[in-house]
């Protein structure tokens, strides 16, 4: 259909403030949540370290050379307010990492949730005020503003589009999910369905899983994945104009090892795709900026990017995530009420989905994802320390007489 095609690399990077072993014995007497002792599998600490050592920092050196080597090449990256906090404390030199990535002009940040929460399904004012915290947070320690939008775990629906419509973004980011696109393909721009002025990306799923899930498959029917060879897939692909390959940071160090080979995949990828003519690597804006869409996209049921059914209940899918999810959230104007902001952030960060996410319980392949994400031994432990939390915040309100 055309000879103008462009790869979209959009990452997304983000740690969570996990819940400690917190019992009930700590319950109205340590209000401390989150910090375990750095040998404890819990802890924030060393998880970031090695997080950083294996993947961000070894991320960010090679994409800097990228960069400096092939003037063609640009990607997008968004990263959360609850992961820029751990890294300027426990990791400056990642951060200065990404400080310098963004700084080269080519690198461009995307809009999100501060604590990586699902409040857009639960209270739009407490949505909006962490998106603003987010867009703050950007803008102070990376002098960007963003212009396009992505959800928590890509959650999209109409209600989402028309909201970031409104908010003056130009584009937002979801998942390509077949029932959803139906005989389309997602490697066009589209508009919306109730939108005006947005566009709106979704991922290229399989080329994306490729990458991030089946790259080190010795069984995987492709392995091993070489940069040609992916290069010429895409080179066959008529019916396209933008490939959208989103995926997690840790893509690159932590899910697949050194030793695996991705980091010569990824090094090798611009060389081979910008070769022909007509390729190009673009930024999320730019991709929106340079195509028309193709056709207008309904999305009245919320999708994400997890697991098989690719909806809520990798978070909301079982009494453990739809009770206590909605129990945190019932607090919320108390929590505001008490003016504590110590108190306030607390709640916030139990907010980010991931503690939600420990607490799936389904089983086989998707379970067996959930378990390597969990820092808990079973989906119930992830239960019981975020409810003893609840229950202290609860404790804490009641010291401020608005709970009885």
């Amino acid at each position: 259909m055309t000879d103008t095609k462009a790869i979209v690399l959009y990452l997304h990077v983000h740690q969570p403030y996990r819940i400690r072993h917190y019992t009930v014995y700590d319950t109205a007497h340590n209000h401390n949540y989150f910090e375990a002792p750095y040998e404890d599998r819990r802890s924030n600490e060393r998880i970031l370290h090695k997080v950083a050592e294996k993947s961000y920092l070894a991320t960010n050196t090679r994409l800097m050379a990228m960069l400096a080597e092939n003037p063609g090449f640009k990607l997008s990256i968004s990263i959360t307010g609850t992961i820029i906090e751990q890294l300027e404390r426990w990791s400056p030199q990642a951060l200065k990492s990404f400080q310098d990535l963004f700084n080269t002009g080519r690198v461009e940040i995307v809009a999100e949730t501060y604590h990586h929460s699902l409040a857009f399904f639960y209270s739009r004012a407490e949505f909006e005020m962490q998106v603003e915290m987010h867009k703050k947070k950007v803008q102070e320690v990376f002098g960007q503003t963003p212009r396009v939008f992505r959800n928590t775990e890509l959650s999209y629906n109409n209600d989402l589009a028309v909201w970031a419509d409104r908010a003056g973004y130009k584009g937002i980011l979801t998942e390509g999910w077949d029932p959803i696109l139906d005989w389309r393909t997602s490697n066009f721009v589209y508009r919306p369905t109730y939108t005006n002025q947005i566009r709106l990306l979704m991922k290229n799923y399989k080329l994306s899983d490729d990458i991030a899930f089946r790259f080190g498959n010795h069984d995987w029917a492709e392995f091993p994945l070489t940069a040609d060879k992916f290069s010429h897939w895409l080179s066959e692909d008529e019916n396209a104009t933008n490939f959208n390959l989103f995926m997690d940071y840790e893509t690159f160090g932590e899910h697949n090892w050194h030793e695996s080979g991705i980091f010569g995949f990824l090094e090798h990828l611009p060389k081979e795709w910008l070769k022909t003519d007509g390729h190009s690597f673009m930024t999320v804006s730019e991709v929106i900026d340079t195509f028309e869409p193709v056709d207008v996209i309904d999305v009245p049921q919320t999708i994400t990017w997890a697991d098989t059914e690719r909806d809520l209940s990798a978070w909301l899918g079982n009494p453990m995530q739809s009770t206590s999810i909605q129990q945190l959230y019932d607090l919320q104007d108390r929590v505001i009420s008490t003016k504590d902001l110590a108190l306030i952030e607390d709640w916030r960060r139990l907010q980010t989905s991931d503690h939600f996410y420990y607490m799936c319980t389904k089983y086989f392949n998707d379970g067996d994802i959930h378990a390597y994400f969990s820092p808990y031994e079973t989906p119930y432990e992830a239960y019981i320390n975020f409810m003893n939390a609840y229950r202290d915040i609860i404790y804490r309100l009641t010291e401020h007489g608005v709970m009885t």
